[in-house]
């Protein structure tokens, strides 16, 4: 966005990629800004440090001039799960469980051998592999305890067990202890006894070891992935409060000390001080989909598919009716967990990934691995020997070797065409050049094949969608992921390449808690009293937490506004509804008329949701489970707005021309600066749009006009 005259830096979103690091800078008035710097995966500060400096630049401005007026920085980011990815976490974990569930966490499920493979690996059970356990079967202990699953105890804790079991994981001298046992979300009763009698023996070794408990960080359904959860916790995340707290103090050695939050995964920003932060491991990919979400609402768009080209993967999430639905059956690196989670699906599709050639089978295979930050052989600093699909990119004539990251990496092409032709294109005795655009048409029909899965899957069709493309790579390959598919437009915001940070930007603070109940309603509606009770006691317990929580983070009680919401299903259904309860039900309290309220809320939902499907009020009502959270808002941007002027981009504008390589042809293409271009322009095919962060292509075949909230719309001319 053009710069003012005096921009005051309100709000600094950040998004730690495994390849780049964005940040988006909004101002006192909604504008913003955009920087991205190489990421520095084993200090992270520094990488995000260059990238804030590089987004205050174009502003004209500093860190040092500018960090103190800041409110509020809100950080995502894939260094937990890469963390868990690369088995780089820290073990020493104890686990305690009933006795007969020790091996639950070694065996998990027969979905966790295939859950995050590729569609092609799904299909060969040569490729099913489950993940190795993080802890080793030898710091898990069982003890005799036994609760139902309506919370009653069926066999009391066998306390000398327990005490055993403690003694045993001190003497292995594990750093954690975690404790979970079955229906505990029922009746924490058991848990908590073994606190009690750990602190008791630690006490009496003056040792001081954390005791954490399933029923305290996520009292919900699943003793698989409830079990999961705790032990990612401990292995993958809390290790990772160093890297957040290494930030914030970088961020208040330049002179700021605005509130630091973190995204979690079902969209809201919370403290890195926070109890319980395993939602926060996957809050780089999702921060997009709350842009997007954003963006549907400003430009009212009901369906829109979420697409994000980084520089490891291709994420994409769908916004459906103005929903995108929340999951609590997600993976995270094969091991299932039970948090919520904004629906999203990833391949391993990336600008960064690896290039070979299969010597079984003389064929083609990208990534699943990739260089990440190191970009390609292209990048000579990097040493690697092994292309890329950025190298593909970079020998067609569609990256600027002169310009990527604004020049601050030099991109060697010639260094590329070599390793392209010597280890790839060599061995299939091919023409480098069509070798190269065959492995983008192998990464682009992966991504075009998961876009149409997951919308077909949903009895819809591309025609009923519109797209958003981002992430740096997402404007270099939506041309060729999108010409496919009859989408309804294909939007490329000019902020693209940190339109995941622009999603935090967009989240308020909130704290969101969840209880698994089992709450029957009768067909005839009899016992909605019981129900509105128990609802009650519940909600009410949420509510408390998250007053808790924000009074801990110094945010007074009354800026926080409580959301309930139930999950509900007909009884004898698979999948269960999440149903926000309108606030003119919600007043501290459910009465017998406000759940029949909210079962007709529900069946709205349902009937929205599932177009389809006959509605079953003959069978009853099943309440899953009851959802509190506390929000509190935060300064968010605004939309840009510029008046449209003429068709032709201004000559300011143009960087001259360069070939590129298109469907077997090199064609001259015009070069274009991004930030140059103004609303109203047309860049008519073929050309490249050129920014320090991100690159646009438009091919043969393509227009792409520039409307007044600066979006591209990339549109085909040739059907």
């Amino acid at each position: 966005m053009a710069a003012e005259e005096q921009n005051d830096p309100e709000l600094l979103s950040l998004d730690t990629g495994g390849t780049m690091t964005d940040t988006f800078v909004v101002d006192h008035e909604g504008n913003y800004t955009v920087g991205k710097a190489q990421t520095t995966p084993e200090d992270e500060s520094e990488g995000v440090i260059s990238s804030f400096d590089d987004a205050l630049g174009y502003w004209g401005t500093s860190i040092e001039d500018s960090a103190d007026t800041l409110r509020g920085t809100v950080y995502s980011g894939t260094a937990m799960l890469n963390r868990l990815l690369e088995r780089e976490g820290e073990g020493d974990i104890g686990v305690i469980t009933n006795r007969g569930f020790e091996d639950t966490h070694r065996f998990g499920r027969g979905i966790q051998s295939w859950v995050d493979l590729p569609y092609s690996g799904r299909l060969h059970a040569r490729e099913h592999e489950h993940p190795d356990p993080i802890v080793p079967r030898e710091n898990i202990r069982g003890v005799r305890s036994r609760i139902g699953m309506s919370g009653q105890e069926l066999v009391p804790l066998y306390e000398e067990e327990a005490r055993e079991a403690v003694e045993d994981l001190l003497d292995r001298g594990v750093r954690v202890i975690c404790v979970s046992l079955v229906y505990s979300y029922q009746n924490p009763g058991h848990e908590r006894r073994i606190k009690e009698i750990a602190e008791e023996v630690m006490a009496e070794r003056s040792v001081d070891v954390p005791v954490w408990l399933s029923s305290e960080q996520n009292p919900v359904r699943g003793e698989l992935p409830r079990v999961n959860s705790l032990i990612l916790e401990a292995y993958a995340v809390d290790p990772s409060r160093e890297q957040l707290h290494g930030i914030e103090e970088a961020l208040e050695e330049q002179g700021n000390d605005a509130p630091f939050r973190v995204l979690s995964s079902s969209g809201g920003t919370i403290s890195p001080d926070h109890d319980w932060l395993v939602e926060t491991m996957i809050s780089g990919p999702i921060g997009g989909i709350f842009g997007a979400e954003f963006l549907a609402d400003e430009l009212g768009i009901d369906n829109l598919v979420c697409s994000d080209v980084g520089g490891t993967s291709f994420d994409v999430g769908l916004i459906t009716e103005g929903h995108y639905p929340t999951r609590w059956d997600q993976s995270l690196a094969q091991f299932m967990v039970n948090i919520p989670m904004t629906a999203m699906d990833t391949i391993g599709s990336g600008t960064g990934s690896y290039v070979r050639v299969d010597k079984a089978s003389n064929r083609l295979e990208v990534g699943p691995d990739s260089a990440g930050y190191q970009v390609g052989v292209c990048n000579e600093e990097s040493g690697l020997e092994t292309p890329t699909v950025t190298d593909c990119t970079a020998m067609l004539g569609y990256l600027n070797p002169d310009y990527f990251l604004g020049g601050d990496i030099d991109l060697n092409v010639d260094r590329a065409e070599e390793f392209i032709e010597e280890r790839v294109a060599g061995p299939l005795d091919q023409d480098p050049y069509e070798t190269a655009r065959g492995v983008l048409d192998i990464v682009e029909r992966n991504m075009t094949n998961e876009l149409n899965a997951m919308i077909l899957g949903l009895g819809y069709s591309p025609e009923n969608y519109h797209l958003v493309s981002y992430g740096g790579g997402g404007p270099l390959h939506a041309a060729g992921y999108t010409k496919n598919l009859e989408f309804r437009d294909v939007l490329i915001p000019d902020w693209a390449a940190a339109f995941s940070a622009f999603g935090c930007a967009t989240a308020d603070y909130a704290y969101r808690y969840d209880h698994s109940m089992d709450l029957l309603i009768q067909p005839d509606l009899s016992n909605v009293d019981a129900v509105a009770t128990a609802l009650t006691e519940t909600l009410q317990e949420l509510r408390d937490q998250a007053e808790d929580a924000f009074d801990r983070d110094g945010i007074e009680i009354d800026e926080m506004q409580f959301d309930p919401a139930v999950r509900m299903q007909y009884t004898g259904m698979l999948d269960d509804l999440e149903v926000t309860i309108p606030r003119e039900i919600w007043s501290g309290e459910l009465t017998a008329e406000d759940v029949v309220d909210v079962i007709d809320v529900y069946e709205r939902e349902f009937e929205r949701v599932f177009q389809r499907a006959a509605q079953s009020p003959e069978q009853g009502y099943t309440v899953t489970m009851a959802v509190g959270t506390g929000i509190a808002p935060s300064p968010s941007p605004t939309l840009p707005e510029e008046d449209p002027v003429g068709e032709t981009p201004p000559e300011a504008a143009s960087r001259g021309e360069r070939e590129i390589y298109w469907d077997g042809t090199w064609h001259d293409a015009d070069l274009w600066e991004m930030s140059k271009l103004q609303a109203g322009n047309v860049v008519d095919a073929p050309a490249v749009i050129e920014a320090p962060a991100t690159t646009t292509l438009v091919p043969p075949g393509f227009e792409a006009p520039l409307d007044r909230n600066r979006i591209f719309h990339l549109q085909q001319t040739d059907q």
